[in-house]
């Protein structure tokens, strides 16, 4: 992660920082963050650093107290330069705290969310805007809906044939990043042994 701080919404930061969007919303709400972290006006947005501590946070749950990890997060922030500049050693008395595994791993996964940024495009020559996988016409949300129906990889690729693995994996990332509002997409991989006799639909009779 560069040191320029990007502003996540709250699902960007849960999964850059690899916990739950139940979670990270804890942070706000429970005051476990300092303010200096969030901004909660008209929306809830994250500063990306904040990540490190929030993976921190929950990561460390099975080692230290609640008290302990909030007085590590407080010690680290106290200096917004500190933090800019990606402090990773914590020192309290007779406590020593190495961030650099926290640091890691949000770097990470925060380079697979620019990635799969990358590959999303919306254009409106291209399905009137719906957000597609750069170089094809797939939805990447129908991509998704078929990852999290739990359709097997081979199947998704054979019904997406212009997509590799990576594109597929990357396409549910950013769907988990960005969930659409409403409902759900349906999968749109038909179940193994299905054949489609037709793709038309019968319009219903203004009596039915």
């Amino acid at each position: 992660m560069s040191t320029s701080t990007e502003t996540l919404t709250p699902t960007e930061a849960a999964v850059v920082s690899g916990v739950s969007v139940r979670d990270v919303h804890r942070v706000i709400d429970e005051h476990i963050l300092p303010e200096s972290f969030y901004d909660t006006q008209d929306a809830r947005s994250f500063k990306s650093h904040a990540c490190v501590f929030i993976a921190f946070y929950f990561g460390a749950a099975d080692r230290l107290t609640s008290e302990e990890r909030q007085r590590a997060i407080t010690l680290a922030s106290r200096n917004s330069s500190d933090v800019k500049s990606r402090t990773r050693m914590i020192q309290d008395e007779f406590l020593t705290i190495d961030l650099a595994p926290f640091w890691k791993g949000v770097d990470e996964r925060m380079m697979r969310l620019n990635a799969a940024r990358a590959q999303v495009v919306e254009d409106n020559e291209i399905l009137s805007g719906t957000p597609v996988i750069k170089g094809t016409r797939v939805p990447v949300y129908d991509v998704a809906a078929s990852v999290a129906a739990g359709i097997p990889m081979e199947r998704i690729l054979s019904g997406y044939p212009s997509l590799n693995r990576e594109q597929v994996a990357l396409a549910a990332l950013f769907a988990e990043a960005n969930p659409q509002r409403g409902r759900p997409r349906q999968r749109s991989v038909p179940p193994a042994g299905a054949k489609i006799i037709s793709s038309r639909r019968k319009l219903r009779s203004a009596a039915q």
